[in-house]
C-alpha cells in the first residue's frame, strides 16, 4: 500500500510539512510505503478550462510545463492520498488550489480516476480560517467519490513560525490518530 501527500505549502520545511511527516510516522510503522511531493512554491497554472483532458481522455492535462500530470499519475498509483496546506486569507495556497482544480477536472473528464481511494485534508493555521481550508480540499475529494478520512478533531495545527506547530500537543495528537485511522481503514479495505 502507497500513500501520496501533496504540501502546499511554499515552506518546504515547515508546520503543514511536519503535520503531514507525523501522519507518516503512523503510516511507515504499519509498513505503508508514503511519498511526499512539495507542490507550494511550484510555478502551477490554473485550469485553463479548455476540456481537452475530457476530450483527449489521456488522464493527462494539456498543460504539460510543470509537475501537475506528474502528480496526477502519482495520485492514479496511489492507495491514498493527503493534500496539507496552510491557511492564506481564509482559503488553500494558489498553487493548492490549481492543484485541486487541474487534478479534478482531469479525474472527472477521464471516469474518475481517484474515485474510492482514500482521502485526508489537513491544515496549518496562525489562529483561523483552517476550517474552509479543509472544506475545500474535501470538496476536490468529494466531487472524485473518494472515501475521506477524519481524525478525532478537526485535521488542523495550529502554528505561525516554522516549527510552531510541534508545541500544539492537540494539533500533533490530532496528526497521529489521522495517521492510525488511515491504517486501519486501508486495512479493511484491502481485507
Amino acid at each position: 500500500m502507497k500513500i501520496v501527500a501533496f504540501n502546499g505549502s511554499p515552506r518546504k520545511n515547515g508546520n503543514t510539512s511536519i503535520m503531514i511527516r507525523t501522519v507518516f510516522a503512523e503510516l511507515e510503522a504499519a509498513g505503508i510505503e508514503t511519498e511526499l511531493v512539495q507542490i507550494g512554491g511550484q510555478p502551477i497554472r490554473g485550469c485553463l478550462a479548455c476540456g481537452k483532458c475530457k476530450e483527449n481522455k489521456d488522464q493527462r492535462c494539456i498543460q504539460s510545463k510543470d509537475i501537475i500530470n506528474d502528480c496526477l499519475q502519482k495520485m492514479i498509483q496511489a492507495d491514498g492520498i493527503i493534500i496539507g496546506s496552510p491557511t492564506y486569507f481564509g482559503d488553500v495556497t494558489a498553487e493548492t488550489k490549481a492543484f485541486i482544480d487541474r487534478t479534478g477536472y482531469v479525474s472527472r473528464a477521464n471516469g474518475l480516476l481517484l474515485e474510492r481511494k482514500v482521502g485526508a485534508g489537513l491544515s496549518a493555521v496562525r489562529r483561523a480560517g483552517s476550517i474552509h481550508v479543509l472544506g475545500s480540499i474535501n470538496h476536490f475529494f468529494l466531487l472524485n467519490n473518494m472515501i475521506i478520512l477524519g481524525s478525532t478533531y478537526w485535521n488542523l495545527g495550529i502554528g505561525r513560525e516554522i516549527g510552531d506547530v510541534e508545541s500544539d500537543a492537540e494539533g500533533m495528537q490530532t496528526m497521529r490518530d489521522l495517521g492510525q485511522n488511515m491504517v486501519w481503514l486501508l486495512g479493511k479495505l484491502k481485507s
